[in-house]
């Protein structure tokens, strides 16, 4: 897709990597309906970027927010969803609250699936939009720390493919992108700590904001960034337990970083 004059919607537009995506694509020419619940950090980014964008200050995880955004997209109609929006947090599974469990599926699965129910109408009168949803490694690749985390974006990564799958007799093209460790504020000091200790590497938002906007221009159906994630992605996939014994082998690494551990 050619985004330039295109009406794109991005969830999540003010975090490290949406404003930075927004900053692209503003400079492709398209035309933003930038989102988040945070109306003072979206009037900031729309001063920022300049041009005639649209704002859409609503909580994604709730009914209500999702109608607020699913109006403003029907009545200036949109030719693409960026599905952005999302939280992280590491922490042994049994002692993160539920109520924390329930906020992480909400926002990175229950949240996009919904929204793009509600949009779908919209971007199905287009001759050509897409969807993208932003997931993760993580979603390819169980990891100790990380269980309602790669629970929710693996649950996106499936939504995907079924979608795209369902959608193949449409104009529609549903895309998924899975960075690995990018370094934003998503990411408290311990999982930082806890990358630099396991010698993992992280991405630069920029980088992210750029593969985003190439996959969004090249229709590319999946792209996983980093290697060797992406080997280790194929190999979780064919021999699940050569992953598995090496994060097992670094698990006490991985405790000593959480809540357990301290």
């Amino acid at each position: 897709m050619n985004v330039l004059g295109k009406k794109i919607l991005i969830t999540g537009a003010t975090g490290g990597i949406g404003e930075l995506l927004s900053e692209r694509l503003h400079n492709e020419g398209a035309h933003l309906i930038l989102s988040c619940y945070q109306s003072e950090a979206l009037e900031k980014l729309k001063l920022k970027l300049g041009g005639i964008h649209t704002l859409a200050c609503a909580d994604i995880a709730t009914y209500e927010g999702r109608r607020v955004i699913s109006e403003i997209c029907k009545e200036i109609g949109i030719d693409a969803v960026i599905n952005l929006a999302g939280i992280l947090n590491f922490d042994l599974f049994e002692n993160q609250a539920p109520q924390l469990i329930e906020e992480i599926v909400a926002i990175n699965l229950t949240a996009p699936v919904l929204l793009c129910q509600e949009l779908l109408p919209i971007l199905k009168l287009r001759p050509e939009a897409i969807i993208l949803n932003v997931g993760s490694i993580f979603a390819s690749i169980g990891h100790p720390g990380f269980v309602a985390y790669c629970t929710s974006k693996a649950g996106l990564k499936c939504f995907t493919e079924a979608l795209s799958r369902e959608l193949a007799d449409t104009s529609v093209k549903v895309l998924y992108i899975a960075p690995r460790a990018t370094n934003t504020n998503l990411n408290a000091g311990n999982v930082n700590h806890l990358n630099v200790a396991l010698g993992n590497k992280s991405d630069c938002p920029s980088y992210v904001a750029k593969e985003i906007v190439k996959s969004i221009q090249t229709n590319r159906s999946i792209h996983y960034l980093g290697w060797p994630e992406k080997l280790f992605v194929t190999v979780n996939a064919v021999v699940p337990r050569i992953v598995g014994r090496s994060l097992v082998a670094k698990l006490d690494i991985i405790k000593r970083y959480t809540t357990a551990g301290k």
